[in-house]
């Protein structure tokens, strides 16, 4: 549904909505510029001037510290103005609907929205009411799709595991709920990953989860049997309906990553978590904390996978500018 709109007539990156359909050389453009980007941390002056002149506005209907953060620094370290909306106190708390606030924002000659939503498929209603000009990457829309942070959930695996033709991966947790599990998925399977796995109570698989691609697991040892990556999910209480699991107690007993229950992976296998984490309802914090564990990375990596799509997406070139700095 999303792929056309996500491309303009030339074929270029315009929106950044859903991985789902997504061509494999688009996504490995994103992970090769990220790669250009990555040296530029190491800088005494860290910022480029790809995207000077330019506004990005940060939009965010639903909270979250971390991801608008990381793309406020990925803006500003390509030299674009940021602008972040405070929604709650905003106009549209007074009735004002969202697409007036768009377009409010839109006569301030803003050039790219990030946009966060509770609901899915807000970034794709948004997107289709943009001028040809103006850009929007999702930053999250309700339990629909995540894309950049499967973006940097594979860069980190291809930066510790060198690609994903021979990868085995599980993805633990509320997979029901959760956006980053489906976003993931689909650009594990584009970009080639021949096993990939999905472990979690009965209750928070979605119905026909196999049609993704993927195998299922209710029991936490046969899951990570042999995998190289573990990827573990919040449990999003906040998005639950209903008593989903017996206890949290109960759960962490079942499905939270403990030392025991990583030992059935490969011992270079590596841990990730898309934060926050529960520590102690989805993960031990000996492993949370421990030399698998690649979480820390994982935010560190995502600064520059949001430099390179904003970099794609308003058509900088960063090699070029790699040798001019």
């Amino acid at each position: 549904m999303t792929g056309d709109i996500q491309f303009d007539g030339h074929g270029r990156l315009r929106h950044l909505l859903t991985i789902e359909g997504l061509p494999r050389q688009t996504l490995v453009d994103i992970l090769d510029t990220a790669e250009s980007f990555i040296s530029f941390r190491e800088r005494e002056i860290k910022k480029v001037p790809l995207l000077r002149g330019k506004t990005v506005v940060n939009l965010f209907f639903e909270s979250s510290t971390r991801t608008r953060t990381t793309f406020e620094i990925a803006a500003k370290r390509l030299s674009a103005d940021v602008i972040n909306i405070a929604v709650s106190t905003s106009s549209t708390s007074k009735g004002e609907t969202v697409l007036d606030t768009i377009r409010n924002l839109e006569a301030m000659h803003t050039d790219l929205f990030v946009v966060r939503h509770s609901l899915s498929g807000a970034a794709y209603l948004i997107a289709r009411y943009l001028p040809a000009h103006v850009h929007l990457i999702n930053a999250g829309d309700g339990a629909h799709a995540h894309p950049t942070q499967a973006l940097l959930d594979c860069f980190t695996i291809r930066q510790l595991k060198g690609g994903f033709d021979k990868l085995s991966v599980a993805i633990v947790g509320d997979i029901l709920h959760s956006r980053v599990a489906r976003s993931l998925i689909h650009a594990l399977r584009i970009l080639g990953a021949p096993d990939i796995r999905v472990v979690a109570p009965k209750t928070l698989l979605p119905t026909a989860v196999e049609t993704l691609g993927v195998r299922p697991y209710s029991d936490m040892e046969a899951g990570l049997n042999g995998v190289d990556v573990v990827v573990m999910l919040r449990l999003q209480r906040e998005r639950m309906r209903g008593a989903l699991i017996p206890s949290e107690q109960e759960y962490f007993n079942l499905f939270g990553l403990t030392p025991d229950k990583l030992a059935h992976a490969k011992p270079d296998a590596i841990v990730m978590h898309p934060g926050p984490m529960n520590r102690g309802l989805e993960i031990d914090s000996a492993i949370a904390d421990g030399p698998q564990s690649v979480i820390l990375p994982q935010v560190t990596n995502g600064i520059a996978v949001r430099m390179a799509v904003m970099a794609l997406i308003l058509g900088g070139s960063p090699a070029d500018e790699g040798r001019r700095g």
